[in-house]
């Protein structure tokens, strides 16, 4: 049977050094650039969970007659039980800071 390759020569140490370097520029090009996009995430995280917040407050009106006195009162199997945190019985956004209730309104605590 006659070879097909005659030459079975794997990389060089050059050829492979050179892959290395292309490998870790595009990691320290797109490190910087997920940390970045975290924080950007987490921001728009809460904003969505304040929305959801603020529908809650609503339908806890609709349904009492009354507004809600503070975020504990919203903590019930028929609104945001299951996105309480078990620990400290408070409602945190996915960027760290506490959900409170300020005229009649959802409100983000920066100060966690």
């Amino acid at each position: 049977m006659k070879k097909l390759w005659k030459d079975n020569r794997g990389f060089t140490l050059v050829e492979m050094l050179l892959v290395m370097l292309v490998i870790t520029v595009l990691l320290l090009i797109m490190i910087p650039n997920v940390t970045k996009n975290s924080k950007l995430i987490g921001d728009k995280g809460c904003e969505a969970l304040l929305s959801m917040v603020d529908a809650q407050i609503q339908a806890y009106q609709l349904d009492t007659g009354g507004h809600p006195q503070s975020i504990n009162d919203l903590n019930s199997p028929d609104y945001l039980e299951d996105r309480f945190d078990e620990e400290t019985g408070t409602l945190n956004c996915p960027n760290g800071s506490t959900v409170t209730i300020v005229n009649n309104k959802a409100h983000a605590d920066e100060g966690e």
